[in-house]
């Protein structure tokens, strides 16, 4: 497909975006924005970086690629050319990096006072730690999220990178910079988003910290009501060694699911604590007496809040997502459509993920009205993979 402006559908069709390339939820954040209609142009660094490209990292699709020395003088005016006509700039590199390389918020701002200058960090722009390198887990560690995480009291289980990276991360910079562009309109002023995976998520856990206020929570895992401290919220394996889901907290959805499972008058009841042992000993036997799918068969689409637990390669199969086309087959990749949905701008997937830093260097740079594009190339300052 032919790179050209103006390609996206979504509600954000006309904002444009500048990509200074990272990992993880930066790029996951410029990956909604296109999803949503946004022209964004990717800037990396020539040969890309670990992790971070390819063919097949869905993460960066939706843009183009161009690749630029930025320790070369002539690539940062180039990319401070972008931010003249863009609406948005988003980084996530270390705090003060993107200042020594001249396109920090101040460098921006004096090229286009208007744009939204996202910074997607960890640890934040500021903060004892805020120049330390860490990751997920290392983020949501310190607020207090992953010490809840998983059903095994003896140690806390972390849910890959879904919570700090995308939960706390990309998400949070997201909704900011959707609220600056909002603010802008009316000011006519841009500002800069401090997008931080610690303070994202702990965010994100507000609700334990209204149980805690409550007094009836325990920082111990497994202990509480959605935790798998009560039987009737928690998960259970099948005769064929896979897994339900079983979320049936309220009295009426708790009653679908021991009439279901055939054991009403033998179960105790719901507001019987001191019995749970024995009600998730029921629950155990239960569960591993029929195979998953029988267990599907009986409970999906009933009140009961049971559902089965599927890999990836089976989520994508699955009836209720095929109906909503959830995910798609493109470029030969198996991908979720962009999400949520508009009853009048429907977003939709334009560009595949690019092969290589720097494939769309000359078209993506033109259309975006960079002068002489061929003469950068010539010179180095630019690379056309």
């Amino acid at each position: 497909m032919t790179y050209q402006l103006g390609q996206g559908t979504g509600p954000l069709k006309g904002v444009k975006v500048v990509e200074i390339a990272g990992i993880g939820p930066g790029p996951h954040a410029c990956m909604i924005l296109a999803d949503l209609g946004a022209d964004v142009i990717r800037v990396e660094r020539p040969g890309g970086q670990a992790l971070a490209g390819g063919a097949t990292m869905l993460l960066n699709r939706g843009r183009p690629s161009v690749a630029l020395n930025l320790k070369d003088p002539a690539a940062v005016a180039t990319v401070l050319e972008l931010v003249k006509g863009a609406d948005v700039v988003i980084e996530g590199m270390r705090p003060g990096v993107t200042e020594r390389l001249g396109l920090g918020p101040g460098d921006c701002q004096k090229v286009n006072p208007r744009i939204v200058y996202g910074r997607m960090t960890g640890w934040g722009q500021d903060g004892p730690l805020a120049q330390a390198a860490g990751h997920d887990m290392n983020y949501i560690a310190i607020t207090g999220a992953l010490h809840m995480m998983g059903q095994d009291k003896s140690r806390p289980h972390f849910p890959s990178n879904l919570v700090g990276d995308f939960g706390g991360g990309s998400t949070y910079l997201v909704i900011g910079i959707l609220a600056a562009l909002l603010e802008a309109k009316v000011s006519g002023q841009g500002q800069v988003i401090d997008a931080a995976i610690v303070d994202g998520t702990a965010h994100l856990n507000a609700m334990s910290a209204a149980f805690l206020a409550s007094g009836g929570y325990r920082e111990e895992r497994a202990a509480n009501l959605l935790d798998g401290g009560v039987p009737f919220y928690d998960i259970y394996e099948t005769s064929d060694g896979r897994h339900m889901s079983v979320g049936s907290l309220e009295p009426q959805f708790f009653e679908t699911l021991v009439t279901l499972l055939g054991v009403k008058d033998t179960c105790p009841g719901q507001g019987e604590p001191q019995r749970y042992d024995e009600m998730r000993q029921v629950f155990t036997d239960t569960f591993l007496s029929r195979t998953q799918a029988e267990w599907v068969e009986l409970f999906e689409g009933t009140d009961a809040c049971v559902a089965g637990i599927v890999p990836f390669t089976e989520a994508v199969e699955h009836p209720h997502l095929q109906a909503r086309g959830t995910f798609v087959e493109k470029d030969g990749l198996t991908q979720p459509v962009p999400a949520p949905r508009f009853s009048r701008t429907e977003p939709s997937l334009s560009l595949p993920p690019s092969k290589a830093a720097g494939e769309h260097t000359r078209e993506a740079l033109t259309a975006w009205g960079i002068a002489d594009v061929d003469g950068l190339i010539e010179s180095g300052v630019a690379v056309q993979t």
